[in-house]
């Protein structure tokens, strides 16, 4: 896995902002989308970097020193690659016929159809987990998640 929330085992989104994982609900998908290679880098990246599944239990608060504590959401993340989003951008219903599908992810948490989240899913879990779409390896500090319900609310 390449991120720390990865290893660790949570999510945490929207500037650590509690709200926003308290939204999510046992079982629902998580996908990372990461715009950039690095938070506030004009290069872009545009590639799913992580998915997985919300696990149960509430969201909580954890110390990150100086006075910042971001709220979390424990997730079971798949053993997944990265994928270009242009490799999968024309399956996915969401996207379909908006040239600025991802201007909802601005705001840190966007819900997706289940069907879209499976596509994600089956072409990650299709690269060997590790491997880099773009053949290096990146710090990804600028990550959007997106979520698709899987339980009943």
């Amino acid at each position: 896995m390449s991120g720390t929330g990865e290893r660790a085992g949570f999510m945490q989104v929207c500037h650590g902002k509690e709200a926003s994982v308290r939204r999510l609900r046992p079982g629902d998908g998580i996908v990372y989308y990461s715009p950039t290679i690095t938070f506030g880098s004009k290069v872009p990246y545009r590639a799913f970097t992580a998915a997985g599944l919300v696990e149960s239990g509430e969201p909580y608060p954890f110390d990150m020193g100086a006075g910042f504590r971001p709220w979390r959401r424990n997730v079971r993340w798949h053993a997944a690659g990265e994928i270009r989003v242009t490799s999968v951008l024309d399956r996915l219903g969401f996207a379909a016929g908006r040239r600025n599908w991802a201007y909802g992810l601005r705001f840190g948490l966007m819900a997706i159809p289940p069907e879209d989240f499976g596509v994600i899913l089956l072409a990650m879990t299709s690269i060997p987990h590790g491997e880099e779409t773009s053949g290096g390896s990146y710090t990804r500090l600028t990550m959007n998640a997106v979520t698709a319900r899987h339980s009943t609310p």
